[in-house]
């Protein structure tokens, strides 16, 4: 592997402040008559070298190499939220058992929590070669420091070559913190993952520039390759209660689970509809409600047919709804059987989050509107006419 280095040979710089003047990043500055450079600005375009007259930046190709050959196995890491595992998890042991396939290696589930060790066959029956349990009252909740530093003591023991983990707020917070304290990458809401079975590298998949076009990254000279994916965007491991696995048990001491900050209290939300992740059937409305208090016409038609429901970003943006409700890019991504679009636009940000429904019916008074695009059934019209009209419909035909 290879890497660039820059640097201003001091001796030879007069502080004639050219390469101050042609850098893009404004990464550097002069102090005591001498060119600066701010490294965590600088991307090494070599604007400057090419620009100094007196040969006193220097910038160079190091080549580096690294030996992977400690590392193995596919980790996944097993949300639990009260003792109960989440199902993106199922789905990462799904994609793991393949990526470990290509790479020869071990599929393994890290779980962590209090009284949760019941909780390991099913992660046998669902593919898990090994299991890492770390049992603690320090962790029946999830809090930053002692996850982190649980997790950082397992990978500097057992190596894993590639660790995933869903894109949900634990994962997210929790893959970040171990990233920078093992000194990795990380690819964010991944949608997409293979192996480059040559240089046995994870590709990791994710939409970029607001979605409009699919960057694959890798992770060619640190371990382990860490990534989170989102929610319901790949197949749940297959259930066989025959499979059995190895249990590995770590204990640690308190100033491994030990954390600065007290929890006090966990004030969940209370909604009278299911679980928007979990949702077969999702009723979304958007800036065409035109106020917080709309959003009734939503949760009725939602209730009435036993759905979550779901919102834009505009909508979360302006108040009118909690942002455990927004589906896109930037939100929750869904797929659900039904997928009932009211009144929005349809965005590619939003679209990015729903558009694996298997049905999307979509309710919007501008025929022009993207979200027909997508639209498996397309209503041009006032919503505030026709999302009742379903509601009492619905509750007709379901009465019966």
């Amino acid at each position: 592997m290879s890497e660039k280095r820059i640097k201003i040979l001091k001796d030879v710089c007069t502080g004639c402040t050219l390469c101050v003047k042609v850098c893009p990043f404004g990464a550097i500055a002069m102090k005591d008559k001498k060119a600066l450079i701010d490294y965590d600005k600088c991307n090494l375009c070599g604007a400057c070298v090419e620009t100094c007259k007196f040969n006193a930046i220097e910038l160079k190709t190091i080549q580096r190499s690294y030996d992977h050959s400690s590392y193995k196995d596919v980790w996944v890491f097993c949300e639990q939220k009260k003792g109960v595992i989440q199902s993106v998890a199922y789905e990462l042991l799904g994609e793991g058992k393949k990526l470990a396939s290509k790479l020869g290696c071990k599929v393994c589930g890290v779980l962590l929590g209090e009284n949760v060790k019941e909780k390991v066959p099913e992660l046998f029956a669902r593919g898990a070669d090994i299991v890492y349990l770390v049992d603690s009252p320090h962790l029946k909740y999830y809090q930053n420091e002692p996850y982190t530093k649980v997790f950082i003591e397992l990978i500097n023991e057992y190596k894993p070559a590639v660790l995933l983990s869903g894109a949900t707020t634990i994962g997210r917070s929790l893959t970040a913190r171990v990233a920078i304290n093992v000194n990795t990458g990380l690819t964010a809401d991944c949608t997409g993952l293979d192996i480059d079975e040559k240089e046995k590298l994870l590709l990791q998949t994710r939409p970029a520039f607001g979605g409009n076009i699919m960057a694959t990254i890798i992770t060619p000279n640190h371990r382990p390759q860490m990534s989170t994916v989102r929610h319901k965007v790949m197949q749940e491991a297959a259930i066989d209660e025959s499979l059995k696995g190895k249990l590995v048990e770590k204990t640690y001491k308190d100033n491994i689970l030990s954390s600065r900050t007290k929890l006090i209290d966990i004030v969940e939300e209370i909604e009278e509809t299911i679980n928007l992740a979990e949702a077969d059937i999702i009723v979304s409305g958007g800036r065409g409600l035109g106020g917080p208090e709309n959003f009734n016409i939503i949760r009725e038609l939602a209730l009435t047919l036993g759905g979550a429901v779901g919102a834009s970003r505009s909508a979360v943006d302006a108040g009118w709804i909690p942002y455990s409700h927004q589906v896109g890019q930037t939100g929750k991504t869904v797929c659900p059987k039904i997928y009932i679009a009211c009144g929005i636009s349809g965005q590619i940000q939003h679209l990015i989050g729903m558009q694996s429904s298997k049905i999307i019916i979509a309710i919007n008074k501008d025929p022009d509107a993207p979200i027909f695009k997508v639209a498996t059934y397309g209503i041009i019209g006032d919503l505030f006419e026709f999302v009742p009209a379903l509601t009492k419909k619905f509750k007709q035909v379901l009465s019966k």
